[in-house]
């Protein structure tokens, strides 16, 4: 058998496409893009004789698909001669890796429910959940130029100048005593290389534990699962810890590095971002089922459970073959007295994208099919 809630999260599962909301093309917001340039030599005004400057931007818009878009065209077509960092955040989203499955990974119908994102982005690495709580970092330089522990050891410097001592674990993260407070994920396409992470500070911890915990289901894959870790928001560690005042941490972490003073920053307008044809094009596969979905690796999914009289169905327990993002092939086992209807269901089902839309609409259709009886 199985629990009321595993039943009625099934339920969620295969009717929370009607809570998907309409986002719109391009948000509104802008970037605040803050230039810091080397240090001119002594006596001189030619900007072409100073060493090269870094860049670095901050997003004021908290649209995950936008910002995952600006970083992927920034990696792409930015100038890779100058160290560039972005700094960034996102309304309530989890964001997984290249190639992770997102059935595995989280929650699918609760994030239907809480009105969360779901975002993949083009690195690799786990899944994590973002709020506003959360602060991203991204380090874009040159392939030859590309050192992972000095990127991590200026977001280690940023922290020790607000009292907190972090330094780095395991791959890719970083820990301020047993807790994690940063993961971290890198893509490397010569010449370009980017490194890119998270920094806990007031996150919704129960949101993060509850939509990172999929239905108890059989499930298995060939994604990659991430490994669970213990967290701890910065905020609980050090009062100082704010979104602002990590930025400026990190901001002036970034530039004593480099030997670099700052100038005033630049504001970029949305009407100068909308016309950026590789970053509306890269915006519009992000947010995209086929990418979101579409690109989850071939797996299994089996759902069983019991509905009680009146209910027709009795016992029923499906076996789904999901191949990039479709459903391949299904079985369905049932002691249902509509043995016919089951035969239906099976066939509705097969070649639908296996999200919730998608088995929303196969479910409408059978029952089409099956009120209006034989051809």
């Amino acid at each position: 058998g199985i629990s009321c809630e595993m039943m009625l999260s099934c339920n969620r599962l295969f009717n929370g496409a009607h809570l998907r909301k309409s986002m719109p093309l391009l948000p509104t917001g802008y970037f605040a893009a803050r230039f810091c340039e080397s240090r001119p030599p002594n006596d001189s005004n030619d900007i072409h004789e100073r060493p090269h400057p870094v860049r670095i931007l901050v997003s004021q818009t908290h649209d995950p698909f936008f910002n995952l878009a600006t970083e992927e065209w920034l990696f792409r077509s930015g100038d890779i001669t100058r160290p560039t960092l972005f700094l960034w955040r996102n309304e309530p989203t989890v964001v997984i890796g290249r190639c992770q499955n997102p059935w595995k990974e989280c929650n699918i119908a609760k994030l239907r429910e809480n009105g969360v994102h779901l975002a993949r982005r083009f690195s690799g690495g786990g899944t994590v959940y973002q709020d506003l709580g959360n602060t991203n970092f991204t380090f874009l330089t040159s392939l030859a130029n590309h050192d992972k522990e000095r990127n991590s050891q200026i977001i280690i410097n940023a922290l020790a100048s607000l009292g907190l001592n972090a330094e780095t674990s395991g791959r890719n993260d970083l820990m301020v005593g047993s807790y994690k407070v940063s993961g971290a994920a890198y893509k490397l396409s010569p010449p370009r290389a980017l490194h890119h992470g998270t920094l806990l500070i007031n996150v919704d911890m129960t949101a993060l534990a509850g939509l990172l915990h999929p239905n108890k289901l059989k499930l298995q894959s060939k994604g990659i699962a991430s490994v669970a870790s213990r967290v701890k928001n910065l905020r609980e560690l050090s009062p100082l810890a704010t979104h602002d005042s990590v930025c400026a941490a990190i901001i002036d972490a970034f530039c004593s590095h480099y030997g670099a003073a700052r100038i005033e920053p630049e504001v970029l307008e949305p009407s100068q971002l909308s016309s950026i044809e590789l970053l509306e094009k890269v915006y519009r596969e992000m947010r995209d089922d086929a990418w979101r979905f579409g690109m989850s690796p071939d797996f299994s999914h089996h759902l069983e459970g019991r509905f009680e009289a009146p209910s027709p169905w009795g016992s029923i327990d499906v076996h789904v073959q999901s191949t990039k993002g479709r459903v391949e092939s299904v079985q369905i086992f049932s002691d249902s007295l509509h043995p016919d209807l089951i035969d239906l269901l099976s066939e509705g089902l097969r070649g639908v994208p296996y999200d919730p839309a998608g088995v929303d609409l196969a479910l409408q259709r059978t029952a089409a099919a099956a009120a209006a009886g034989p051809a």
